[in-house]
């Protein structure tokens, strides 16, 4: 789906956030009910988190691989409905369904993944599932060597704790580890085959009931990850191959000191001599799993905020350019005009806005930071949030899996500003979460996107991620079942109508009413 001139209405739920018995959402029976719920609400997009295998701290953002799906996102119900698994292997302990104990969840469903992807290839699936190895060669072979070691160190990181004839991928040594370990590798191989086969079986049946799935890309690579071990040539590294410098963003909002994500940064030169195709590789296979993609931190294919890899914070970093305009180009010209939303939140440049706009990316809008004020009462200067500014060339959202959802945010505000935001709203207290999705939703935005937290009016105990921390209350929050009842579904679908959010041009919206009479 192109979402480009269209007028449209999404939610935002991730993955990890559905129902489910196992202790995490996934890609099994829920799944399908919820998306058959988003599609009654008037909805025509689904957006998700990042899908990729999360490292220390459980981040979507700081991905083991930004190629491979992650296992504990594969439904065991489904497998065993598959005949991947026995039924008793689907007994389970008592986990809260309302979060989600990642290390819980980790120790019990692992075993059953890796059991089911035995299985999958020792049986009728071997065929289907080298075809697929053949197809992903460019990066699952690596990562799955990659895991094997991860597992045999423990979870320490490559370029620290691994032996440096493993960590610095010498060929001899890994030829040796992969004939030692070939059926840790091929069951590492079927998970992501299996992943694949639910994943796109889901995009498959939201497509088919009028919904487009929405995916993330991060645009930086983890430190600790199979992208960087299996090509640090395209990271900016020292004489002894260490990472060399790593990224962030300054001191703003969300932190005094700025935000020290730790990733290392990309050598551009490499990637255009390779004429960027780690990236092309990267953007279609999360095409394979979506239809439209987010890309997180968009200015950074502008410029990057480069750290010294030794600074404790991020306030002493320094710009660098990107060269964005080459790689949107030789990706348009392989792969065709893409549907890109561009996170282009933050201090942005006429530079970063020229880049978007050169290439028809909308830019995003997060309501919640237009309500601002100064001690007299004025707004500040982030009225251009407030959803009556807002241009239609843009994705408009109440907020983000890095805000505090509205009923949270607004409880904490201070009295005056609870009377300014009441004010603008024309909204009680008691109604200020769906006064804030109405004013986003009637919005000039072609696009308007709200968080499931929100439609389900949840507090701060709903929010997903406190930016700049790690803590175990990050991405843990999990919707109950049956929470996005008929109520709620009603009201979502009567604003999506009211606010012509379908999905329609205005020109096929015209032909749909002359159709009608």
């Amino acid at each position: 789906m192109d979402i480009e001139g269209k007028r449209s209405a999404g939610i935002l739920l991730h993955i990890t956030s559905l129902p489910s018995e196992f202790g995490i959402g996934d890609l099994g029976p829920e799944a399908y009910e919820i998306s058959d719920e988003i599609a009654s609400s008037g909805s025509v997009l689904w957006q998700v988190l990042p899908l990729g295998p999360t490292g220390y701290g459980n981040s979507p953002y700081a991905q083991r691989s930004a190629f491979a799906g992650n296992e504990m996102l594969i439904s065991p119900e489904l497998l065993y409905r598959n005949g991947y698994l026995r039924k008793e292997d689907l007994l389970h302990p008592d986990f809260p369904s309302s979060r989600v104990d990642f290390q819980a969840v980790t120790e019990w469903k692992m075993p059953r993944m890796k059991r089911a992807g035995w299985n999958a290839y020792q049986g009728k699936d071997r065929d289907a599932i080298e075809a697929f190895r053949e197809k992903e060669s460019y990066w699952i072979e690596d990562y799955a060597l990659f895991m094997v070691l991860y597992e045999k160190y423990n979870d320490a990181r490559w370029h620290t704790v691994w032996d440096r004839k493993e960590g610095w991928r010498d060929k001899e040594t890994l030829e040796r580890v992969r004939k030692a370990m070939c059926n840790d590798i091929d069951v590492y191989v079927a998970m992501q085959y299996l992943f694949s086969q639910q994943m796109e079986a889901l995009k498959e049946h939201a497509n088919a009931h009028g919904l487009s799935l929405i995916g993330d890309i991060p645009i930086f690579a983890g430190a600790d990850s199979a992208d960087t071990w299996s090509h640090l040539n395209l990271f900016k590294t020292d004489a002894k191959g260490r990472y060399s410098a790593v990224s962030g963003v300054p001191p703003d909002n969300f932190s005094a000191t700025g935000q020290l994500w730790g990733n290392p940064v990309y050598d551009w030169k490499k990637h255009e001599e390779e004429d960027f195709r780690w990236w092309k590789e990267r953007i279609r296979r999360c095409l394979e799993m979506t239809d439209i993609l987010r890309i997180d931190h968009f200015r950074g294919f502008d410029a990057y905020y480069e750290i010294k890899a030794t600074a404790k914070t991020a306030e002493h970093g320094v710009w660098k350019k990107s060269p964005g305009k080459a790689f949107f180009a030789s990706l348009e010209k392989d792969m065709g005009k893409i549907p890109i939303i561009a996170e282009d939140l933050g201090w942005m440049t006429p530079s970063v806005a020229a880049l978007r706009e050169r290439f028809g990316f909308p830019g995003m809008k997060i309501a919640q930071f237009g309500f601002s004020w100064n001690e007299d009462g004025t707004l500040n200067t982030y009225d251009d949030f407030l959803p009556h500014n807002y241009t239609r060339s843009f994705v408009a959202y109440t907020g983000t899996h890095d805000n505090d959802t509205v009923r949270g945010w607004y409880e904490k505000l201070s009295d005056m500003d609870k009377h300014n935001v009441r004010e603008y709203l024309a909204s009680p207290d008691d109604d200020i979460v769906w006064a804030l999705i109405r004013s986003v939703m009637m919005s000039n935005a072609d696009t308007a996107i709200i968080p499931m937290q929100d439609i389900l009016e949840r507090g701060s105990e709903a929010r997903m991620n406190y930016p700049s921390t790690c803590n175990n209350e990050n991405w843990t929050w999990r919707m109950e079942n049956g929470s996005f009842d008929e109520y709620r579904i009603s009201r979502f679908s009567f604003l999506s109508r009211i606010s012509g959010r379908n999905g329609l041009t205005a020109e096929e919206a015209r032909a749909k009413r002359a159709e009608s009479r």
